[in-house]
């Protein structure tokens, strides 16, 4: 009789529990993710965008409170240089073993992991993010536009962290070892 009653409570708490989470899918096609890579001992880079191939947030109770995230990374493109050559040339180089190894490790993903609001529409997340087959932890600040359906937020990884370790030849084009990301996601 125990047995039965506890299978009872149980049941119904995963039942109450999988209605209280929703997943909600983004829209891939208004979402951008804006990459922005600068050089060490001057103003100036490179910057571009790449695209979610798809992605999700979880909800409960009215607020996120995850969401898993896949880029392609075979859609980086660059908006800095102005001629077709030399926009070719550094994305093929961005795909290339220097940096982002496309062709063996097509998809990065991020998964949230944490978040802890400061207020209704400010957190701090907390992400595993995986490119080149490496998962590390990183963590930023976002904002819920619950009207819009959106998040917003701007943040920057150690590159070399995820083997991404390309060295200039030349010390006055050395770059950064931090990426910059600007990131807005629709639903």
């Amino acid at each position: 009789m125990k047995k039965s009653i506890l299978l009872i409570a149980i049941a119904m708490f995963s039942i109450n529990f999988s209605i209280a989470q929703e997943k909600l899918p983004i829209n891939i096609q208004k979402s951008t993710i804006k990459w922005i890579g600068e050089y060490t001992f001057y103003f100036g880079g490179h910057d571009g965008f790449i695209n979610f191939k798809e992605g999700y947030f979880i909800k409960r109770n009215d607020v996120i409170t995850g969401g898993t995230f896949i880029i392609d990374m075979n859609s980086i493109t660059n908006t800095d240089i102005k001629e077709q050559k030399g926009k070719d040339g550094l994305v093929s180089h961005l795909k290339n073993e220097d940096f982002f190894e496309v062709e063996k490790y097509p998809t990065a993903s991020l998964k949230i992991t944490k978040v802890e609001y400061s207020d209704k529409v400010s957190a701090r997340l907390e992400a595993d993010l995986t490119l080149k087959g490496i998962t590390k932890s990183i963590n930023f600040r976002v904002k819920f536009d619950y009207k819009e359906k959106e998040m917003k937020t701007r943040f920057k990884i150690d590159r070399k962290r995820w083997n991404v370790n390309y060295e200039s030849k030349f010390k006055d084009g050395a770059i950064s070892d931090a990426i910059g990301f600007e990131v807005s996601v629709k639903l």
